[in-house]
């Protein structure tokens, strides 16, 4: 940490950065000044989001997973362990589609859309599998329905792993959730989790992790009306 900071001393600061003379056909003095004052505080968001990450990345060593789960997948069961495949590290995203649900969550949906498009990269850096505890027919069949092409799915259904990594009560709600576990020698540890929820959202705010994991939400957050207070994603428009 003293690292990043000092280096981050070493910078030229945000307002000179952002000291631009008028760029766009039309737009005013005031318009400049109020968009060089945005401008600097997004290069300071920048930074901070740099100094986050690298605080993240020098965690130590996590708790060791306590059992070596079994999910059901496409191709059939498979471990924990195994879902690393060549890689060392694993992200794990809950998807709120419990039995329970007569349909999946919209806003996990709309999340792991977005998600789709990106895993054939995602995969060349990390493994990634997505993870709910309806039967496996069920998920797959929602795959189909939507289109996704390069999730890997599978059901936790006869685990513990939604109760012990994502909170998760059996008889209640579905609770998404984002794990991170590494593979190293064979011993697998968890390394990170969003754990920004409820009890840590400001008063008039979703709960969210930051940064924001949802690109629809990063879009909307540079238009003028921003996210709205009364829209969310839909399965079907």
């Amino acid at each position: 940490m003293n690292d990043v900071n000092a280096s981050m001393q070493t910078l030229k600061p945000a307002r000179e950065l952002a000291d631009l003379p008028p760029r766009f056909p039309g737009e005013s003095a005031e318009y400049r000044r109020a968009r060089n004052a945005l401008l600097a505080e997004e290069i300071e968001l920048r930074r901070m989001i740099e100094r986050v990450a690298a605080q993240r990345r020098a965690l130590p060593p996590g708790g060791i997973v306590p059992e070596d789960y079994r999910f059901e997948g496409e191709a059939g069961p498979v471990t924990l362990s195994q879902l690393f495949g060549q890689h060392d590290t694993l992200v794990i995203y809950n998807w709120m589609f419990g039995p329970q649900r007569e349909r999946p969550c919209p806003m996990c949906t709309s999340l792991l859309s977005a998600w789709d498009g990106e895993m054939p990269d995602i995969l060349q850096r990390v493994a990634f599998a997505v993870v709910a505890r309806s039967p496996i027919e069920r998920l797959v069949a929602f795959k189909r329905e939507r289109g996704w092409r390069h999730l890997r799915l599978y059901s936790s259904g006869g685990n513990t792993f939604n109760r012990v990594y994502g909170f998760e009560d059996p008889a209640g709600d579905d609770v998404p959730a984002l794990n991170v576990f590494t593979n190293t020698g064979g011993v697998v540890r968890h390394f990170w989790a969003g754990e920004m929820g409820p009890e840590t959202a400001d008063p008039r705010q979703d709960a969210r992790g930051a940064p924001d994991l949802m690109p629809l939400w990063t879009i909307l957050d540079m238009t003028p009306g921003g996210r709205g207070t009364n829209w969310y994603p839909k399965l079907t428009y």
